[in-house]
C-alpha cells in the first residue's frame, strides 16, 4: 500500500488493452516485467487515447488494501507509482498500481468460473459450490467488502483458484481487483457530489445476484466476518499520501461512503 510520488521512468512497460466492462468510455491497460525472478503486473486507471488516463481505479485499489488491512482480510497489496508511461508512441504521466504475483511456486491459476464449469454438481449454485470447496468464509467475507466498497466487477475471472499440481492441493486466492468500485464513475468533484453513496447500482457478480445488497442474504454469520471493526480514526490511515492525489471532495465523498455502509452492514 506504499505510494512513490517520485517520478519513475516505467516508458519501457508494453501495455496490453482490455476492453471496460463498467460501461465507461475507454479502456484498462495491464502490464508485467520480472525482475531477480519475481514477477510484477501493473495497471493503468481508465485511458482514453485522446484525454490520456481519466479514471482513479488505481487510486481505489490502495483505499481498499488500506481498507482491508484495518478489518483484517486477506487480499493482495498493491503500490501506488506516479510514473511516465508509453503507449502508443505517446507518453504520459499517470498514477499507476503494481503487484507482485500471489502464485507460489507449482502453482497454477484458474478462473473460478471455470474451475466451476468443469466441478460442479447439477444444479449447485456458485456459492454452494463454494462451500462445499471450504472456502464460505472467503465468499462471505468477499460479498461483505463488496458491498462496503460497492464493487461493480466481482465477475467470475476476479476469483481465482490457485492448483499445485505437485502437492495435489487448492486454495483460493486472495482478494484482488477492487479498482470499479467506490465512486468509479465519477470524474469530477460535481461527479463525486451528486453520487448516492448508498444506492444499490447494479454489479456483476459471479456469485449471487446484481445487488450487492441482496447478496449479504447469503451470508449466515455477518458478526464473524471480520477481525477487527472500522473507526472514524481510520480515515486518516486510509487516505495518508493521497491529498495530493486525490480532491478533499472525492476523499470526503469516499469515507463517508465507505463509513457509511459499513454501519449499515454492523447493523443488518
Amino acid at each position: 500500500m506504499r505510494i512513490i510520488k517520485e517520478k519513475q521512468n516505467l516508458t519501457y512497460l508494453q501495455w496490453s488493452h482490455i476492453r471496460s466492462s463498467s460501461g465507461t468510455a475507454g479502456s484498462f491497460l495491464k502490464s508485467e516485467s520480472i525482475l531477480n525472478r519475481k514477477k510484477t503486473y501493473y495497471k493503468l486507471s481508465n485511458f482514453d487515447p485522446l484525454n490520456g488516463v481519466i479514471g482513479h481505479e488505481c487510486i481505489n485499489e490502495i483505499i481498499v488494501d488500506r481498507l482491508l488491512t484495518l478489518l483484517g482480510v486477506e487480499h493482495l497489496n498493491y503500490e501506488l507509482i506516479n510514473a511516465d508511461i508509453e503507449i502508443e508512441n505517446h507518453v504520459y504521466s499517470a498514477y499507476i498500481c503494481s503487484s507482485l504475483d500471489f502464485k507460489e511456486s507449482g502453482e497454477s491459476k484458474i478462473a473460478i468460473e471455470d474451475f466451476y464449469r468443469t466441478n460442479a454438481c447439477k444444479g449447485e449454485s456458485h456459492y454452494d459450490f463454494c462451500k462445499r470447496f471450504q472456502w464460505q468464509k472467503y465468499v462471505d467475507t468477499m460479498l461483505a467488502v463488496d458491498y462496503i466498497i460497492l464493487n461493480r466487477d466481482r465477475h467470475g475471472a476476479n476469483i481465482e483458484v490457485l492448483r499445485n499440481s505437485r502437492t495435489h492441493t487448492l486454495r483460493i486466492a486472495p482478494l484482488f481487483d477492487h479498482g470499479l468500485s467506490l465512486l468509479c464513475s465519477c470524474f469530477t468533484d460535481e461527479d463525486a457530489m451528486k453520487f448516492d453513496i448508498y444506492e444499490d447500482k447494479r454489479c456483476q457478480n459471479f456469485i449471487g445476484g446484481y445487488s450487492c445488497y441482496e447478496n449479504l442474504k447469503l451470508i449466515k454469520n455477518k458478526r464473524d466476518i471480520f477481525l477487527n471493526q472500522l473507526h472514524q480514526s481510520d480515515r486518516q490511515f486510509i487516505f495518508d499520501g493521497l491529498e495530493d492525489v486525490l480532491s478533499e471532495t472525492f476523499m470526503d465523498r469516499i469515507w463517508n461512503m465507505i463509513y457509511g455502509r459499513y454501519d449499515i452492514y454492523e447493523n443488518l
